[in-house]
C-alpha cells in the first residue's frame, strides 16, 4: 500500500510540474465555459442601423426614439437620401436601414397606412431575419400606442439585399470555408517541427546551412498548395452546387484566400515550435483554434451581442475578417479599396505570427 501511495504521489508531482498539462486540465475547461456561456447566443443587441427619415415630424422622432431605446438597435447615422443607403451596406457599416415615409405622422393621425420600408443585409440571413423580427415587434407596439387602431395601420415593406431569396447557404459556405482552411492549414503545419523532434531528425535541421526563415518557407510551401486546392474545391462547390453568386473579382478573392491560408499555416508553425510532441501540437491547434474560430468569428453567433472583452478578442482572430472579405467580394461585389482595412489586419497578423515563429525557431536552434 505504501508503494502504491508513493506511486500516486509521484504521478501528482509529474502532473503539477508540467505546465502544459495543468493548462489543459484547468485552463481549457474554464476557457470553454466562458466562451460557451457568453458567446453562444441567438440574441442580438445594439445592432448598427441607419434611418432615412423623410417625414421629420414628432411621430417619426418618437418612432426613432423607440427604436433606440429598445436595446436591440443602435442608430449610427441618419441618412439624407436614398443614394446613401447602398454605400453604407456595401461598406458593412450597417445591418439594417429603416426608411420612414414622408407622410408618416399624418397617416397615423388619420388612421391611414403609415408606410415603413425596411432594408436588411441578407448576406447573413440569420441576423437579417432576427433583426427584421425585432423591428416588426417594435413597429406593431408603436402603432398600437400612438393612435392606430387594431389591426395596426403601419405597413412594412421589406427588402433583402445581396440575398433576396434568404438562402442560409450564402452564410454557411464562406463560414465553413474559413473554418476548414484555418483548422486544416494550422493543423497540418503544427505537427511538422514537432514530428522532426519526435523522429530525431531535428539534428539534421540543426546542422543544415539553411536559415530559419528558409526552413519555415520550405515547410509552408507544400501545405500552401494543398490548402489552396481545398479552397478552390470549396469555392467550386459553393458556386456550382449551392448557387452562390460571384459578383466580385476572382483574382482578388484568390489573393485574399492565399493570404488567409498563409496566416493559418504560419500560426500552425508557431504552435509547432512551442510543442514538444505531435499530440500536444494537435491538441493546441484543435482546441485552441477551433472554438475561437467558430464562436468569435461572427460565423454563427453575432459578435455585437457578446461582452466587450470578447468583442476585442474577436478583433485579433483573422477568421472574423476573412469571412467579411469573402462575403464582401462574392455577394456584394466589392473591390480592394472597400476591404482594405480587413486585408491590412490579416497582413499585419501574418507578419507578427511570422516574426514570432522565426524568433521561436531561432531559440530552439540555439
Amino acid at each position: 500500500m505504501k508503494t502504491f501511495r508513493a506511486f500516486v504521489r509521484k504521478e501528482f508531482k509529474h502532473i503539477f510540474r508540467d505546465k502544459r498539462t495543468l493548462i489543459i486540465l484547468f485552463g481549457m475547461p474554464i476557457t470553454q465555459i466562458i466562451l460557451f456561456g457568453f458567446a453562444i447566443t441567438t440574441e442580438i443587441n445594439n445592432a448598427d442601423i441607419t434611418v432615412l427619415d423623410l417625414a421629420k415630424d414628432n411621430y417619426s422622432q418618437k418612432f426613432k426614439d423607440k427604436i433606440s431605446s429598445s436595446g436591440y438597435f443602435h442608430i449610427i447615422k441618419e441618412l439624407d437620401s436614398y443614394n446613401e443607403i447602398e454605400p453604407t451596406f456595401r461598406k458593412g457599416k450597417t445591418k439594417l436601414a429603416v426608411i420612414i415615409n414622408q407622410n408618416f405622422g399624418k397617416d397615423l393621425i388619420n388612421n391611414k397606412d403609415a408606410k415603413i420600408q425596411v432594408i436588411t443585409d441578407a448576406s447573413d440571413p440569420n441576423t437579417a431575419n432576427i433583426l427584421a423580427g425585432y423591428l416588426s415587434a417594435i413597429i406593431q407596439d408603436f402603432a398600437l400606442n400612438n393612435g392606430a387602431l387594431s389591426p395596426p395601420t403601419m405597413v412594412v415593406k421589406s427588402q433583402m439585399l445581396y440575398n433576396p431569396e434568404n438562402k442560409s447557404v450564402f452564410m454557411f459556405v464562406p463560414g465553413v470555408m474559413t473554418i476548414i482552411l484555418m483548422l486544416v492549414s494550422a493543423m497540418m503545419t503544427s505537427i511538422t517541427i514537432a514530428r522532426e523532434k519526435e523522429l530525431g531528425t531535428m539534428e539534421i535541421l540543426l546542422v543544415s546551412p539553411l536559415k530559419p526563415a528558409v526552413i519555415i518557407i520550405g515547410k509552408v510551401l507544400p501545405y500552401l498548395v494543398l490548402s489552396l486546392i481545398n479552397a478552390i474545391t470549396i469555392l467550386m462547390l459553393g458556386l456550382f452546387v449551392f448557387g452562390i453568386p460571384m459578383n466580385g473579382s476572382y483574382p482578388l478573392l484568390f489573393g485574399e484566400v492565399i493570404l488567409f491560408i498563409l496566416s493559418s499555416l504560419i500560426l500552425g508553425l508557431l504552435i509547432s515550435t512551442i510543442s514538444n510532441s505531435q499530440q500536444t501540437a494537435m491538441l493546441i491547434s484543435m482546441m485552441g483554434l477551433m472554438l475561437p474560430t467558430i464562436l468569435l468569428s461572427g460565423f454563427i453567433f453575432p459578435i455585437s451581442s457578446m461582452p466587450v472583452i470578447l468583442q476585442y478578442v474577436s478583433d485579433i482572430i483573422p477568421a472574423k475578417w476573412f469571412i467579411i472579405i469573402v462575403k464582401s467580394i462574392m455577394l456584394k461585389g466589392m473591390g480592394l479599396d472597400t476591404i482594405m482595412m480587413e486585408t491590412g489586419i490579416i497582413v499585419f497578423t501574418t507578419l507578427i505570427l511570422a516574426v514570432l515563429a522565426i524568433k521561436k525557431f531561432k531559440i530552439r536552434l540555439e
